[in-house]
């Protein structure tokens, strides 16, 4: 989906979720509650119907849970509807029923792609294997005023892609995958040098002189000291400092900013762990400069 492609039709789709919002409220519904007792999330509530039909696996059919996630589709067929949730621990299945529901079921009118819900209801598996919640109550927790990206071909516009970060989250699981690998990664960097007797610093952003590397750097200007400053190109100066200063083992997962003359200026990115030390202290591991943060 292009850039123009996304915007053009978003007004129009806007006032219809914003008409469905003053429904909410007409009907003395919360569109925005302040908190939702969720008991479960997606996967805790597959794992306990997986523990359940261990032990009784022709009936399998849990307690009743709460779960909460943003909806992706919704399949509505008269007295019964399907949706899918999704978050962040994974997607699940609900299943909507009108003499379950009662009133509630209603709500559907109102909903759309991307609003957020919570459920109620015990899990287990349909005829065609899904594991589904079969929904008790339901629960309006955040309405969605703005259309999530077409289904099908997701989001092709890069622009969109790294200035809405979070729209790319949403629609992505690739996405999604390489931004939780890129916590558990700096987790295992600290986790590695913390065992071997380094400290963790944080060193200056801006400074006085762009040193360490060959690179041209962001510059700005402080008004109240009068000067020039420049986002760091790299973070061992200030580390030998502190060598010096006497801590023997030192180390800072930072990111220096440079700018990059390729298809994407001023957001490159170098993602890197620099360290020093005395004797055998000394470590230096950078990853190369990368086309969008993670």
């Amino acid at each position: 989906m292009s850039k123009q492609e996304f915007e053009e039709p978003r007004s129009d789709l806007m006032k219809v979720r914003i008409e469905k919002l003053g429904r909410l409220r007409e009907r003395g519904l919360n569109p925005y509650p302040h908190s939702f007792p969720r008991t479960h999330t997606t996967r805790q509530a597959r794992d306990l119907l997986l523990e359940v039909e261990d032990h009784s696996p022709d009936s399998a059919r849990t307690e009743s849970v709460s779960v909460a996630g943003r909806m992706l589709a919704l399949r509505s067929m008269g007295r019964a509807a399907f949706a899918d949730i999704s978050d962040g621990h994974g997607r699940m299945q609900i299943l909507l029923r009108r003499n379950e529901l009662g009133e509630s079921y209603g709500l559907l009118d109102d909903l759309d792609i991307g609003d957020w819900v919570g459920v109620g209801g015990h899990v287990m598996r349909t005829r065609a294997g899904e594991v589904t919640v079969e929904a008790t109550s339901l629960t309006m927790l955040a309405k969605s005023l703005r259309p999530l990206p077409e289904k099908w071909h997701g989001l092709t516009d890069t622009e969109i892609r790294f200035r809405q970060r979070y729209l790319d989250l949403i629609v992505s699981e690739e996405a999604r995958r390489v931004a939780t690998l890129r916590s558990s990664a700096v987790s295992a960097m600290r986790r590695f040098l913390d065992g071997r007797g380094f400290v963790e610093v944080e060193t200056p952003v801006l400074v006085s002189v762009a040193a360490g590397a060959m690179a041209r750097p962001f510059v700005t200007h402080h008004n109240q000291l009068h000067s020039d400053l420049y986002l760091r190109i790299a973070t061992e100066l200030y580390l030998k400092r502190l060598i010096v200063g006497g801590l023997e083992r030192v180390y800072e997962i930072g990111q220096p900013r440079v700018h990059d003359d390729g298809e994407l200026p001023g957001l490159c990115r170098l993602q890197g762990c620099d360290g020093d030390g005395r004797g055998d202290g000394r470590l230096h591991s950078h990853a190369g400069p990368r086309k969008h943060p993670a």
